[in-house]
């Protein structure tokens, strides 16, 4: 899979911009001895690209880290929109929230800390609604993660996970799998078969299924 990693620092380099905010992100995670899992660069303004084109205005995230994707997210919905973020561990939900802030996006972002299962559970039960989600935490939970999406997505609604080439051991087989390669690839074929969804895999970065739930 060289060529892919080569035709991403291709993207990388012409589509993305030096960005001081989010090295400032970058910088943080790294600061407080957080993992280097943020999304790619390009993946980023997909994200930012995606919200602005679909008018997304109530937007869901699993997995908020340092704020990296949060920050992508909400600059496409600028001052009209809002982002709720699951997140497990609260100190990785209290740097992203810092960071968002300095963004200028605190007002309009709120944090759930905990399993995201239990978060996407009391979000039904308060009959919430989301028009845009992004999944970007433990693989093996994304199955669950997907159906408890589709629980609180208004019809047309826009589902993207991250990481579903397992760094392209999913299409590679000479390659050493990962621990998540068969985990990606039954989750990819889920999504491509699902009922619901009207789904294509976009191989930027580490791979990005992209999903609209039918009405």
């Amino acid at each position: 899979m060289s060529d892919l990693r080569s035709i991403n620092t291709y993207i990388d380099e012409t589509f993305v911009e030096n960005d001081e905010v989010l090295a400032e992100v970058i910088a943080s995670i790294e600061a407080e001895g957080m993992p280097s899992i943020s999304v790619s660069a390009s993946s980023g303004k997909l994200l930012t690209l995606l919200i602005a084109i679909s008018g997304a205005r109530n937007v869901l995230e699993i997995g908020a880290l340092g704020g990296y994707s949060g920050i992508c997210l909400a600059r496409g919905f600028g001052e009209d929109g809002s982002l709720t973020s699951l997140e497990l561990e609260a100190r990785y939900a209290e740097l992203a929230h810092s960071n968002l802030a300095k963004a200028g996006f605190g007002n309009q972002v709120s944090y759930m800390t905990g399993p995201a299962l239990d978060s996407l559970a009391e979000l039904e039960r308060s009959d919430k609604r989301f028009d845009f989600f992004f999944i970007d935490a433990d693989k093996e939970n994304y199955p669950n993660y997907l159906e408890g999406c589709l629980k609180i997505a208004e019809p047309g609604a826009v589902i993207l996970s991250d990481n579903v080439l397992a760094r392209g051991t999913v299409a590679d087989n000479t390659m050493e799998p990962t621990k998540n390669t068969e985990v990606m690839k039954a989750y990819n074929q889920s999504v491509a078969g699902h009922p619901r969804l009207e789904s294509i895999l976009i191989p930027l970065g580490d791979g990005v299924t992209l999903a609209r739930v039918k009405g």
